[in-house]
């Protein structure tokens, strides 16, 4: 069984490195060498097949349900029933919608988000809206979340919003009230009236239904940088905690009643198995709960029928299962992160002799898990919690056998006995407040979290092997050896450019702008992308992640352009969340709360590496705020680069009437994203670019880039890309060549844009 799961998982994750998805005549092919497979009996090649054919299969069929291209940006009724729980923040309420009835054929699932709505949005209300949809499309870059990934993997076949001027209509409030969405904002809307001055509110919703919405941004942060991210989420601990509980509740009692007719372990072992299931399926059946919802399944299973089973088949059982009904689920860190830690617990703690000690089994499984997981914590997030090991061996019992419990108890209460529910959800908030302020204290400690490079595919596997090695049982000989293997991981390096070389990357931030570059020794960041909301903004949600990924330890030069969003909104974000040792902006009013911050004006310069640095603008004189946007030329040897902001043709003449042809650059970062009042001809002439690179969003409301500008682009005979087609542009500079690389065309799946598109920028 082992074998036989491994070789289905290799043959899954196999078709989720293609760029593209074969066709049809090869799965034709497949489906026979299966059956040769099958005759020969060679059962770990058969499985690596069927994996294959599954995860193409269930790919197609989820292409298949997306927005077709001609349908995007027109205005359609459908109705249908809301889905999800309502994500609510400053500026709009999101949610996933069903759709039921349509005169266009629109995907079955979609998401949709309502600017200031006019009333209440519940899970289960059958609504008829008029929306704007365009196909799955989200900012792609080195490290960062793929949106695009995440739609794919939850089955949403089109983006959009709610058209205000047709009014939305609210066809019946409970439509389907079978749905287990109901059911879950129906306790979600009971929780938010008895805990309504609970500051404990958010965290309780997620250890009951796994609603994190009402989680602050903050609270995460103090989560993660502890390490404790795993337990404010139900995971499979949770599961197995309340299904044990059970268990052993309804093993005493029906062995007092004294029945004999079924066995009091089959009896706890069919309703633990129940309460299990309905715990995961209220939880929203994600890849932790689902697999621990089936590994219950498989141990109650065995007590039923009365088998002996190995731990390593149990979970070899879950993971066939869960491939089989989900392969996009290894897509999902979750997956790798829950299977790995409990294929440690079990590699650990299973056939080991000697007498239990639970407070030690306790505390040596919490060390396993703070080990055994940092590789993958590294390769996923290139953080890692120092005092992670110290705040689980507190938070991991409290939550489990204390807060868990009582607040699962106190749900099932609150529509019966409200005031005994009350009373224990005063229990729960005093709890979760003390483990709070402990958590706090802890990850203001200095070194609580440090952030890494990315580590290499051999790393990871030397780090495998290493800590196999450190976790074998005590007889292994010469265990320490494995620490050596953990030096690749420690030690990984990340290549730099050379003196007088250089790294620049436009990173995908949609409707905005974010570049960094890179010398041999220093890191220069120019604008920071947008700010959505008080908990999103792009400096968090790319910026940081490539830096990281990147191995920067610090950022030399931050240069805010001027103060638009879309320039200056991720700045706080990246001032908080990395050192900076100095700010140059064209609006220092606008970030006085940080040292260091001075005004960019033409004629500050400085070199770094064998690479010369220029500011060539604004000057007083120039009128509007966009044509302030500090102007940044980068010279080398081998030639220049441009960073213009926001500019417009008053700043782009005085540029061309003062500086002339030391304008001239290979690479010129667009003007005001390609704007109609922007890059103009005189100042295209001057500068001569060999390369334009766009900063813009995908269908943006400005229609950016304009027509007009591209057919300047094309009449100096410039190449073009645009961050919307192309994701993230990386140019290098290396021995006196420069290469261009879009992420879209070098680094993209199967379920990215540009591959189901079929289109591809200039």
């Amino acid at each position: 069984m082992v074998s036989s799961a491994l070789s289905l998982l290799a043959g899954i994750l196999l078709v989720q490195q293609l760029p593209v998805l074969p066709e049809t005549q090869w799965l034709i092919a497949g489906g026979i060498m299966a059956g040769i497979m099958a005759w020969l009996r060679y059962w770990r090649v058969l499985f690596f097949i069927i994996g294959l054919l599954w995860a193409v299969l269930f790919a197609m069929t989820r292409l298949a349900d997306r927005l077709p291209a001609d349908l995007e940006g027109l205005e359609i009724p459908v109705t249908g029933i809301i889905a999800s729980l309502p994500e609510q923040d400053d500026r709009r309420v999101s949610f996933d919608f069903v759709i039921t009835d349509s005169m266009q054929t629109l995907p079955h699932k979609i998401r949709l988000s309502w600017y200031t709505p006019v009333q209440s949005i519940k899970a289960g209300q059958h609504w008829a809206f008029t929306v704007k949809l365009k196909r799955p499309h989200g900012s792609l870059n080195t490290n960062g979340f793929d949106y695009e990934r995440q739609l794919f993997i939850e089955g949403i076949g089109a983006t959009g919003y709610i058209r205000p001027q047709v009014k939305p209509v609210l066809l019946a409030r409970e439509s389907a009230w079978f749905h287990i969405s109901v059911w879950r904002q129906t306790i979600s809307d009971q929780l938010s009236e008895l805990l309504a001055t609970s500051p404990s509110l958010g965290l309780i919703k997620a250890l009951t239904i796994g609603d994190g919405g009402a989680i602050t941004q903050a609270q995460w942060e103090v989560f993660r940088k502890t390490g404790t991210t795993h337990l404010v989420v139900i995971s499979g601990s949770h599961i197995g905690l309340v299904a044990g509980l059970v268990y052993f509740l309804v093993l005493r009692f029906w062995a007092w009643t004294g029945i004999l007719k079924w066995s009091p372990q089959q009896v706890a072992a069919i309703i633990a198995l129940l309460v299990g299931v309905f715990y995961s399926v209220l939880a929203g059946f994600s890849v932790p709960t689902q697999r621990s919802a089936i590994m219950l399944a498989v141990a109650m299973l065995a007590i039923i029928t009365q088998r002996n089973t190995r731990p390593f088949h149990t979970l070899a059982t879950a993971l066939f299962a869960v491939l089989l009904l989900d392969p996009l689920a290894v897509l999902s860190a979750g997956f790798w992160l829950s299977f790995i830690a409990v294929a440690l617990i079990i590699y650990t703690v299973a056939g080991r002799l000697g007498k239990l000690n639970i407070i030690w089994e306790t505390l040596k499984l919490n060390g396993v898990m703070s080990l055994g997981l940092v590789p993958l914590t590294l390769l996923f997030f290139q953080q890692v919690s120092l005092i992670s090991p110290v705040a689980n061996a507190i938070a991991v019992p409290v939550i489990s056998f204390l807060v868990v419990p009582f607040a699962l108890l106190a749900v099932a209460l609150m529509f019966i006995a409200p005031m005994l529910a009350t009373w224990l959800f005063w229990l729960v908030d005093e709890l979760l407040q003390g483990l709070w302020w402990l958590l706090v204290h802890l990850a203001a400690l200095p070194y609580a979290i440090i952030s890494h490079a990315q580590p290499s595919i051999w790393a990871l596997l030397f780090a495998l092997i290493s800590i196999l090695i450190l976790l074998a049982p005590k007889g292994f000989p010469a265990r320490w050896l494995g620490l050596v293997l953990l030096l690749p991981l420690i030690f990984t390096e990340n290549q730099r450019p050379a003196i007088g070389d250089l790294k620049l990357t436009l990173l995908d931030v949609g409707q905005g702008l974010a570049v960094v570059i890179q010398t041999a020794e220093h890191y220069l960041v120019y604008d920071t992308g947008a700010k959505f909301s008080a908990d999103s903004d792009q400096g968090k949600k790319v910026l940081l992640p490539f830096l990281r990924q990147q191995g920067a330890d610090k950022i030399d030069q931050l240069i805010i352009s001027h103060g638009d969003n879309d320039h200056i909104g991720g700045a706080k974000s990246l001032i908080q969340g990395m050192v900076v040792e100095k700010i140059f902006t064209s609006v220092p009013e606008q970030l006085i709360d940080y040292q260091a911050v001075e005004k960019c004006i033409a004629g500050q310069s400085w070199s770094w590496d064998g690479i010369n640095f220029t500011m060539l603008s604004p000057v007083e004189q120039l009128s509007s705020e966009n044509n302030n946007s500090c102007v940044l030329q980068i010279q080398s040897a081998h030639g220049s680069v441009l960073l213009t902001g926001d500019i417009e043709a008053q700043a782009e003449a005085w540029l061309v009437k003062t500086y002339g042809e030391q304008l001239k650059a290979k690479i010129l970062i667009a003007p005001h994203h390609g704007s109609k009042t922007s890059s103009t001809l005189a100042f295209l002439q001057a500068v001569q670019p060999e390369t334009i690179l766009i900063p813009t969003g995908y269908r943006n409301p400005f229609g950016h880039p304009h027509s007009q500008v591209i057919t300047r682009y094309q009449a100096i005979n410039a190449h073009y890309l645009s961050s919307a087609d192309s994701g993230a542009i990386s140019i290098s500079l290396t021995d006196g060549v420069w290469q261009v690389q879009a992420l879209r065309q070098t680094n993209s799946h199967y379920w990215n844009f540009l591959n189901y598109n079929g289109a591809s920028p200039n």
